[in-house]
């Protein structure tokens, strides 16, 4: 395929696709083309000889993933069904269904819709008498995705409660993945905390991936939050 970046890109965007080796974080306004950047360094790295099996390109929402695949499509062909793009949770999705061993759930486990979680949640209440006008199934449902951001475990928050709400928050917490571990089921924030733990615990599983991502995008970086961050650490 035949790219002329001088004529197709602007200077800093031209800069930005060259720089192919080590960290690089890009500041770029909106419609400045960062998801331009993003497709042709791709392209790029591709022209240069890198297997697009060795690229991972990562955003937030399927509208961006399905976008970018298709510019990069338009650019590089059908090579481009071998490059990962996809969001943080399609990624994870991936891996922890193909290394299900390693986790303990069943392969073929199934992922709540905030629905889904509200459910087992007013379950979790009901189960433990606890008042809901005072703990609003959506507000638990909030405070227990925060907690799991931060890769707090429901044992290690029980330890870090410091009044009453807390504890109750703990224990709704701990009940919560309780009900899903029995039903094989993960929320949207497990996914993500699953990858991290098989990567915590299984050293080998990281390695191969870390071995075959050598170069790895993520658009929208600053929007990234703790858990986020910790499993593009880890792969990079």
């Amino acid at each position: 395929m035949e790219m002329n970046l001088e004529r197709e890109l602007n200077p800093q965007q031209l800069r930005a696709v060259r720089e192919t080796e080590g960290p690089l974080i890009i500041f770029a306004g909106a419609g400045s083309g960062k998801t331009r950047v993003l497709t042709y360094r791709i392209a790029h790295l591709m022209n240069m000889g890198v297997s697009p099996f060795r690229i991972m390109a990562v955003t937030f929402t399927n509208r961006a993933a399905a976008e970018m695949r298709e510019r990069v499509q338009q650019l590089v062909g059908s090579a481009a069904r071998d490059v990962w793009v996809s969001t943080f949770h399609s990624m994870a999705v991936r891996i922890l269904r193909r290394e299900a061993r390693f986790i303990p759930y069943d392969r073929s486990f199934i992922i709540y819709d905030s629905a889904d979680q509200l459910t087992v949640i007013k379950h979790c209440i009901e189960e433990l008498r606890v008042d809901d006008r005072k703990f609003r199934p959506r507000g638990v449902l909030a405070e227990i995705s925060s907690i799991k951001n931060e890769l707090v475990t429901p044992k290690e928050y029980l330890e870090l409660t410091r009044n009453v709400r807390e504890e109750t928050i703990a224990e709704l917490y701990s009940l919560y993945q309780k009900k899903l571990l029995q039903q094989n089921a993960m929320d949207f924030d497990d996914l993500l905390i699953q990858a991290v733990e098989l990567f915590r615990s299984e050293p080998s599983v990281l390695e191969h991936y870390q071995d075959r991502f050598q170069y790895i995008m993520v658009d929208e970086y600053q929007d990234t939050n703790n858990v986020q961050y910790v499993l593009v650490r880890q792969l990079a």
